[in-house]
């Protein structure tokens, strides 16, 4: 599906600006000129300050973009619901346990809207945590345990299940339910004109940090999924294969990413059971430790911090300095420690 941009015509203009605002300000370039004084490291696990992203840059993409609302989508990640529609627009893309070990994807969008998105599943307690760093945004989803929605209608979002916004979902015709629900982001953020714009959640990009290791693959491993990301040179992306098999979109696009953080949590169970008797995950995203950058086919050990639920999540190197991401789609793999 074709997706529309949100930047201004000056976004050449700007984006000339800002890489070079964000590459001379965050590492020296090489060449002529005296040294830089050394910084100041920080111990292990210490937060680094937010600075605000800069005008006119996408606070979740380090790309020219339009300060716009955001929508987070809950995306069905079993076999019979792939390919996915609409993925390749979003700008971050959260990978999270369910039950029975298998994943499921939560797509945050604002830069850039689809036409359409999906296939649209439940969504989970741990959401509502993790959503909490994006002040309120909107969420689409295609249900909850009636135990859940209590919580949901307490959190600082704005839920929208068909029920919520019943224009702004369909049902495809070439897939069972329930791997057959879809979404219209513009009529879904129509119903909701008060959610909050993208802001800074703890994200940096700029210039590779020095270090790191060359890799050309790295997969993590779920009970029941496996997420393969493998280099491409000519590309300048991670693609990204699910379970073995690449993952493409329903416009033939392969699904790839400028970084891949593999961010180390604490999974435990929760309250909640599925339909079948499986407990339910709670991914913890608020604590911190310990974290994999994949960026421009190289590794970085990292270390990521959110002191609070409404706080930003940083990532820094090991010594406490920002660690930067490349320019582009980020996806978060939350992968339990």
């Amino acid at each position: 599906m074709g997706a529309k941009r949100r930047s201004g015509r000056a976004g050449a203009a700007v984006a000339a600006t800002v890489s070079a605002v964000m590459t001379a300000g965050l590492y020296a370039c090489s060449g002529t000129g005296p040294a830089p004084e050394p910084t100041p490291q920080r111990p292990p696990g210490t937060s680094v300050p937010p600075n605000p992203p800069g005008q006119g840059v996408s606070p979740f993409t380090g790309r020219p973009a339009e300060p716009s609302p955001v929508l987070a989508v809950k995306i069905d990640n079993v076999r019979p619901a792939r390919p996915h529609t609409g993925l390749g627009a979003a700008d971050i893309v959260y990978v999270e346990q369910v039950e029975a070990g298998q994943t499921r994807l939560l797509a945050v969008y604002s830069s850039r809207l689809p036409a359409t998105v999906g296939p649209v599943r439940s969504a989970r307690e741990a959401d509502l945590e993790l959503l909490r760093q994006f002040g309120r945004p909107a969420l689409a989803y295609s249900g909850e345990q009636s135990a859940l929605r209590p919580l949901i209608d307490a959190a600082p979002l704005f839920p929208l299940t068909p029920g919520d916004a019943p224009r702004a979902y369909f049902r495809g015709e070439q897939r069972p339910a329930p791997h057959n629900l879809y979404v219209r982001p513009e009529r879904a953020l129509s119903a909701v004109p008060k959610a909050d714009k993208a802001k800074d959640i703890g994200f940096r990009f700029g210039a590779a940090p020095p270090g790191g290791r060359q890799v050309n693959e790295h997969t993590v491993r779920y009970p029941a999924a496996r997420f393969t990301f493998t280099w491409s040179d000519t590309g300048k992306r991670w693609l990204v294969t699910m379970d073995g098999t690449p993952a493409r979109t329903t416009d033939g696009s392969r699904a790839a990413a400028a970084t891949v953080v593999v961010q180390d949590v604490d999974v435990r169970p929760s309250k909640f059971r599925d339909r079948g008797g499986n407990v339910t995950p709670y991914t913890e995203t608020v604590g911190s430790g310990t974290a994999v950058v994949l960026r421009d086919g190289r590794r970085h050990d990292a270390r990521w911090s959110r002191p609070a639920a409404d706080a930003v999540t940083t990532f820094t190197t090991p010594a406490g300095q920002p660690l930067t991401f490349a320019p582009g789609q980020v996806w978060v793999v939350l992968k339990g420690r």
